[in-house]
């Protein structure tokens, strides 16, 4: 963990730098002196590789990466590795291209930047840029996934240098693909979870209140059945990381339709929505978990009615939402060990909803409780109402 917050650090650094330098020179005609050039030359090539790599080690990304790392380099020639494949090469000299895998052989087996010797690059072309070679592997995770080779007349201890810090900053862009894999593969293994927890207590208790009806109002057992059946087919749909608030608030009311058949006049729901942020895209299963929440350890508990009230407001670039019980609230240390999915068996639906909104939004977004024992809780969530990549299915 400590690794990756570095990694991210390191590459915010780099961003807020070249930000200040690009504006820098937008303010005035050009750079004071060479140095001021050659930063700004570095930094920008540095800040154009990036994008590509940061969609891990591909043969369309390293192409993309390749100019602006040879840029970077200021070398005649560059070529980047796979596992076992050329995936880029950028320069003249391409006639040696076809060896850049033998090239690179040696360096990824030890693990460790590796000089090509001299006799292994000559094609007798006097005018060939391409005479000798260093090669740094990739290593991301402890793996060897590939290989920087920078090719020029002849290696000094300065490429040497040079390759190494290009190759070092080529990996923590790689590290931080592999991140947002990571965090990427995580959210789908929470959704996945949350898809197949239907409460057993809920799908009892509606089933129960549902026989309830067959013999005493057979028209109210069925529509409550194909109400159960609809919220089924919602809950574990294989599509979407996202849905509406329109689709949500539907599912969630069909949840509060069977709910109210066994609570009866116990339980009573106010909707205070906004009709422009209807169309809002929110991670898919974001409200249910919160209301079954309000429902099963707000109001279960409370012997007299209670009320469920659920808001969603415009506030500008964001949308507002908000489910508030007053029923028998919560400890708020209890509540903060469901957050952190410390408390055993009751952590999955308000933890999920809370780790899968950080992940998606930032840690800004995460879920806000106000509670306390007596006193009710209320549940706040924010979204942004636009966010590249976030879209409903």
């Amino acid at each position: 963990m400590g690794s990756t917050i570095t990694v991210v650090s390191v590459a915010l650094v780099i961003a807020g730098v070249a930000a200040a330098l690009f504006w820098l020179v937008r303010g005035r005609r050009g750079f004071g002196t060479p140095a001021d050039r050659a930063a700004f030359a570095t930094l920008h090539a540095a800040s154009l590789a990036a994008p590509p790599l940061r969609d891990g080690l591909t043969a369309e990304s390293a192409h993309r990466a390749a100019r602006h790392l040879r840029a970077l380099l200021g070398t005649p020639a560059l070529a980047v590795v796979g596992d076992g494949v050329l995936l880029a090469w950028e320069g003249p000299g391409r006639r040696h291209a076809a060896q850049a895998v033998e090239h690179a052989r040696d360096a990824m087996a030890a693990g460790r930047p590796w000089v090509v010797p001299a006799e292994l690059i000559d094609c007798g072309d006097m005018n060939c840029p391409v005479r000798s070679a260093v090669v740094v592997p990739l290593v991301v995770d402890g793996l060897v996934v590939g290989a920087l080779s920078v090719y020029g007349r002849q290696v000094s201890a300065g490429l040497v240098r040079a390759a190494g810090e290009v190759a070092h900053w080529v990996i923590a862009q790689l590290e931080l693909a592999e991140l947002d894999r990571s965090r990427t593969r995580m959210m789908e293994a929470e959704l996945r979870a949350l898809r197949a927890q239907i409460s057993p207590h809920f799908v009892y208790n509606s089933l129960t209140a549902i026989a309830s009806f067959v013999r005493t109002d057979p028209d109210q057992a069925r529509e409550l059945l194909l109400e159960f059946a609809e919220l089924t087919r919602y809950s574990l749909r294989k599509h979407g990381e996202f849905s509406t608030l329109a689709e949500e608030l539907r599912s969630v009311d069909r949840y509060l339709v069977l709910e109210r058949a066994r609570f009866g006049a116990r339980l009573r729901v106010d909707l205070l929505i906004a009709p422009e942020v209807l169309p809002v895209a929110v991670p898919f299963l974001c409200l249910q978990p919160i209301v079954e929440n309000a429902v099963r350890h707000g109001l279960g508990p409370k012997s007299a009615p209670g009320l469920i009230t659920i808001r969603a407001e415009d506030a500008g670039a964001e949308c507002r939402i908000s489910v508030e019980d007053d029923g028998v609230g919560m400890d708020p240390e209890q509540v903060r060990a469901r957050l952190a999915g410390e408390a055993d068996g009751e952590s999955l639906g308000l933890g999920n909803v809370d780790e899968r909104l950080r992940t998606v939004f930032g840690d800004e977004y995460g879920l806000v409780v106000e509670t306390a024992p007596g006193a009710g809780t209320r549940v706040n969530i924010r979204v942004p109402k636009y966010r590249n990549g976030v879209r409903a299915s």
